[in-house]
């Protein structure tokens, strides 16, 4: 991809989710079902109490944040954030669905939150950190914002090659010539999977007592034609690269990432993809 200015890249990533926010809508219970060893590995490290105030950024469908907010009554509550609008009327959707009513939603940008110094509790953030353009700007924003002395959790991608329910279909773009190979240095889900990239950013922002760990992940679908499906809602990009081929370069799309998710193929053809997880916890 040709490299942009940091604004130009922050404007296309708050139209992407925009645009994607109706796809994870949809796909909603499944990212909940796949996600959650993750939700729970960074809900049990930050030690919530009863009136706490938690802010959670880059919520998404915001359900790792719900946990968080049964967690914290009676007298607590959860701002529940995202860059989209449109992501956080699905977040509003399901909270209303799951009957969670101690929880306010607001559009907050990761790298510079607009909140009070020393305002909240307890923040998480699952799978967004990496995605902007400057994690360490991000981390140096949810330390200033939480009390001293309190804890941040946060998730990111590992190893692409321990990921492939995510890198098959790049992979697959890649092997036919439809796209190069991405940039391991931008912005994107890969882009804090470095060994120790984590832990040094985390400290870099002012944390202390950092711990990292990794948690294993399973995406199952019946079949590979769901996980496309489930690929296309998902993925923006994806769907985007697919709209602009022809029919048969689609096809041929749909027969290289068959072939590449053989690996994960049942013999009633079902798929099985793993997957790994960078979680992370630290006190302000």
């Amino acid at each position: 991809m040709a490299a942009h200015d940091p604004e130009t890249q922050r404007a296309e990533e708050r139209a992407r989710w925009e645009d994607g926010a109706a796809g994870w809508g949809r796909r909603a219970d499944r990212v909940r079902a796949m996600g959650m060893p993750v939700s729970a590995w960074m809900i049990d490290h930050l030690e919530l109490q009863p009136g706490d105030r938690v802010l959670e950024l880059a919520a998404g469908p915001g359900d790792t944040g719900f946990l968080a907010a049964e967690l914290v009554t009676p007298g607590g509550a959860l701002l529940s954030s995202d860059v989209s609008e449109a992501m956080l009327e699905i977040a509003r959707g399901r909270a209303q669905q799951l009957g969670v009513d101690n929880v306010e939603f607001a559009r907050l940008e990761l790298e510079w939150i607009d909140l009070p110094t020393a305002s909240v509790d307890a923040v998480l953030c699952r799978w967004g950190v990496m995605l902007v353009v400057d994690p360490d700007a991000a981390l140096r924003e949810i330390r200033r914002v939480l009390k001293p002395g309190r804890r941040v959790a946060v998730a990111v991608w590992d190893d692409p090659k321990l990921n492939p329910w995510a890198t098959i279909p790049t992979r697959a773009f890649v092997r036919l010539g439809f796209a190069e190979q991405p940039d391991p240095a931008g912005p994107g889900m890969f882009a804090m999977a470095t060994p120790g990239r984590l832990q040094d950013a985390l400290e870099g922002a002012g944390f202390v007592a950092v711990v990292v760990d990794a948690v294993e992940l399973e995406r199952p679908h019946p079949n590979i034609e769901d996980f496309l499906a489930t690929t296309l809602d998902l993925s923006k990009l994806f769907a985007d690269a697919i709209e602009r081929l022809s029919e048969g370069e689609r096809a041929s799309v749909t027969e290289e990432i068959t072939s590449l998710a053989s690996p994960y193929t049942n013999a009633d053809g079902s798929v099985l993809l793993p997957g790994r997880s960078l979680v992370a916890s630290a006190v302000a």
